[in-house]
């Protein structure tokens, strides 16, 4: 039911109760009866229509209760989900972030042995020419 239809049967049900209780007294008031008898009718009405209204106003209660109680619940739920859902993406962010880093460190590692044979093989060229060099001076 919406809040709109249960606001309307909320007013409906009251304007009910007060215009009944209304009638009953202007009922008792109007009736050919003495003052006790009156008075302990009136009461008795009276009662019953507190015993009514209260039973219908714990029930409203009740039900809102109930309402905000499901309300409450569907929220955590679809909090649980988010964060379950955020977990879930963060860590496959990680799992990638780690192969990346991972391939860069193998490409870095690779790229310093690359480095480090071209220089070894500069060092080596060079001491060739130099050893060349003498070689040519002293002949």
């Amino acid at each position: 039911m919406s809040k709109e239809n249960r606001g309307y049967n909320n007013g409906l049900l009251a304007g009910v109760l007060i215009g009944g209780a209304i009638g009953a007294v202007t009922a008792l008031l109007f009736a050919p009866k003495p003052g006790s008898e009156l008075r302990g009718d009136i009461a008795e009405k009276s009662s019953d229509y507190y015993g009514k209204a209260s039973k219908y106003f714990s029930d409203t209660e009740s039900n809102i209760s109930d309402s905000v109680k499901h309300t409450v619940n569907e929220g955590k739920e679809r909090a649980k989900n988010i964060i379950d859902k955020a977990k879930t993406q963060a860590d496959t962010i990680l799992k990638r972030a780690e192969g990346v880093l991972s391939d860069a460190k193998s490409k870095a590692v690779n790229a310093k042995t690359s480095v480090t044979d071209k220089i070894t093989d500069v060092r080596d060229a060079t001491r060739v020419g130099v050893d060349a060099f003498k070689q040519e001076l002293n002949s």
